[in-house]
C-alpha cells in the first residue's frame, strides 16, 4: 500500500488522503455516541443529567445495571430475544440453504423461472393486513412462532447463497460425488454445506442481527408481555419514556429518580447490544470473503 501511494500521481495522493480523512471523520462521528452511551451507563446518575459525562465515565457505578437486572420485563424480554434469535436464525439458515442449493444446480431446468418468482416477492408483497390475516388464520397470534415462521427466509440472502454456490463450488465435485454413489441430499450435507462456511457465517450474522433487532412483528402479533422481545421493552423506555418505577424503589429524591431514569436508558441499550457484539468476532474472518464472493460475482 505504501509503495503504491509513493508511486501515485499528486492528484491520486490528494484523493487518497481526502478519502482517508473522510472515513476517519465518519468513524469518529459513529464512534463517539457509542463511547458516550457506554460511559454514561457506568457513570453516576447526577453526572449524567448534569452533562458532566463527555467521553469517560464519571463517578463509576453499577447502579444502572443493577436496576436493569432487577426488572423482570427486561430479563424476560432478553430471554425471549435470545430464543427468537437462535431458533429463528437456525430456521433461516436451513430454509435458505434448502432453497438456494436446488436453484444453483444447472440440471434443474426451471430454476430461473422459480428464481424469478422469488425475486418478484422482493418488490411486491401482499402487504401488512393480508400477512396479519394469514398469521391470524394459522392461530399464530400470541405465540412464539409468530416471530419465527413468517420470516423464515429472506429472498435477498437466498440469492447471495445461490450466487456463492454457483461461483465458488465447481460442478466437478457433484460429478465425482455421483460416481461414488452420493445422493443429492448427502452431497448437500457433506460437500456443499462445509464448503459454504464463509457465506453461511455471513448469513448467520445478517439473520441474527435482524432477529435481535426485530420489533415490528412483535408489535403486530404479540399482545402477551411474557412473549415480547427486549426490543419492545427498549422501545417503551426510549421512545415512549415508560419506566417501571418498581425497579427504583430504593431511590428517594425526585432529582435522583430522574437521574436513575436516564441512567437506566443507557444501561438497557448496552445490555441489548451485547449479544450482537459477541456474535461478530466468530464470523469476522469469513465476513469480507463471504460478502465479496456471494454478492459481487455472478
Amino acid at each position: 500500500m505504501n509503495y503504491k501511494f509513493k508511486n501515485s500521481s499528486t492528484g491520486d495522493k490528494i484523493f487518497i488522503i481526502l478519502v482517508y480523512v473522510f472515513l476517519i471523520a465518519v468513524f469518529l462521528v459513529i464512534l463517539y455516541p457509542l463511547i458516550y452511551i457506554v460511559s454514561a451507563s457506568f457513570s453516576d446518575s447526577q453526572a449524567v443529567i448534569s452533562g458532566r459525562v463527555k467521553l469517560l465515565p464519571v463517578d463509576v457505578t453499577l447502579k444502572g445495571y443493577k436496576a436493569v437486572f432487577k426488572n423482570h420485563k427486561i430479563i424476560t424480554g432478553f430471554g425471549n430475544s435470545i430464543f427468537y434469535m437462535v431458533v429463528g436464525t437456525i430456521l433461516n439458515i436451513v430454509m435458505t440453504v434448502l432453497c438456494a442449493y436446488p436453484l444453483s444446480r444447472k440440471e434443474f431446468v426451471h430454476r430461473n423461472k422459480i428464481a424469478a418468482l422469488f425475486v418478484f416477492t422482493m418488490y411486491f408483497s401482499g402487504g401488512m393486513v393480508p400477512t396479519y390475516m394469514v398469521v391470524s388464520n394459522l392461530n399464530l397470534i400470541d405465540t412464539r412462532w409468530a416471530m419465527i415462521i413468517p420470516s423464515a427466509m429472506s429472498t435477498y440472502n437466498m440469492i447471495i447463497a445461490r450466487t456463492y454456490m454457483v461461483n465458488s463450488i465447481p460442478d466437478e465435485l457433484y460429478e465425482a460425488a455421483q460416481m461414488d454413489g452420493c445422493t443429492p441430499f448427502k452431497y448437500l450435507i457433506r460437500v456443499i454445506v462445509p464448503l459454504s462456511k464463509p457465506i453461511l457465517a455471513v448469513l448467520t450474522l445478517y439473520y441474527g442481527v435482524s432477529r435481535w433487532n426485530s420489533y415490528f412483528d412483535a408489535m403486530l402479533y404479540l399482545n402477551d408481555q411474557s412473549l415480547q422481545p427486549l426490543t419492545i421493552v427498549l422501545r417503551e423506555i426510549l421512545i415512549q419514556n415508560q419506566i417501571d418505577y418498581t425497579m427504583l424503589t430504593d431511590v428517594g429524591a425526585a432529582a435522583e429518580l430522574q437521574g436513575m431514569t436516564e441512567l437506566l436508558k443507557y444501561s438497557t441499550i448496552v445490555v441489548a447490544s451485547v449479544p450482537v457484539l459477541i456474535i461478530y468476532p466468530f464470523v469476522q474472518k469469513y465476513f469480507v470473503k463471504g460478502v465479496m464472493i456471494g454478492a459481487v460475482k455472478g
